[in-house]
């Protein structure tokens, strides 16, 4: 890999309430290149939303440092977009309305009104939903609100997008419909992405790498797994490549022999 363009290093986070003391993560030390599709997947309570909130800047570390693009990450930043599995639209604005929200906030004062309204609608387009413009997000589907999700933080142009168990409230056909959206402009894009999921099949479809963490507390990458699948990806065909049956044993064989807990989605 070329020099990294996002560095965690010797992250470690620690919580203090009441008089008890809870080691979340200790020496979480990883490296993501420009462009790279990174997911962390792990048992429940294994730390893998602290990690990425960290790098988002919404949890204070405790020991270490995340660099992104040679900056160090101390706050949330409009960089470092979050894709949660809640969309976190707002009820009362409609579709274009809660991406504009976020064009405004980040180029209000670089782009006129004219391009801030065509970067909504490009971004819109680019998630298929430039039809509901005008609707509220009680009047769409989950899978719609999760596009109008990721066109928002997409329109802020982050640095890197962080994708917490983005399709893990949508049903399974909704769910691999936005698999491939996101396969589709990540390929266009090149953008960087960390994602976490619980889905074995999810992470092996579409990331280069898959970053595994240890059970907690104090949990730590036990291991990364180069996936080894040619881009681009078609759900039909790598499902029976031998490189997506061997990565996905090795993260099932992790997950269930070497940090065995609760059990893992893996159809």
């Amino acid at each position: 890999m070329s020099k990294a363009y996002l560095s965690i290093e010797n992250v470690g986070v620690t919580f203090q309430a009441r008089g008890a003391v809870s080691e979340v993560l200790r020496g979480v030390e990883l490296q993501v290149g420009q462009g790279e599709f990174v997911s962390i997947i792990g048992h429940s309570g294994c730390g893998k939303s602290t990690l990425l909130n960290v790098v988002a800047g919404l949890v204070p570390l405790t020991t270490g440092a995340v660099i992104l693009d040679r900056a160090a990450v101390e706050q949330p930043g409009p960089e470092r977009a979050v894709v949660f599995q809640n969309h976190s639209l707002l009820p009362w604005l409609s579709v274009y309305e809660n991406v504009r929200l976020a064009v405004d906030q980040v180029f209000k004062a670089t782009k006129s009104r004219a391009e801030r309204d065509a970067w909504t609608m490009h971004n819109l387009n680019l998630v298929q939903m430039a039809h509901a413009r005008d609707k509220r997000p009680s009047e769409i589907s989950g899978g719609m609100k999760q596009r109008v999700g990721i066109a928002r933080a997409l329109a802020m142009e982050p640095k890197v997008l962080l994708l917490d168990e983005p399709f893990g409230a949508l049903d399974a056909l909704t769910r691999a419909n936005l698999q491939d959206s996101v396969m589709e402009i990540h390929a266009k894009l090149g953008n960087t992405v960390l994602m976490i999921t619980h889905d074995v099949d999810e992470a092996v479809l579409l990331s280069d790498r898959i970053v595994m963490m240890t059970n907690g507390p104090a949990a730590t990458i036990g291991e990364v797994l180069n996936v080894g699948l040619p881009r681009p990806r078609r759900r039909l065909e790598v499902d029976v490549a031998p490189a997506y049956v061997a990565a996905r044993h090795a993260v099932v064989e992790f997950l269930h022999e070497k940090a065995p807990g609760v059990r893992v989605a893996a159809a």
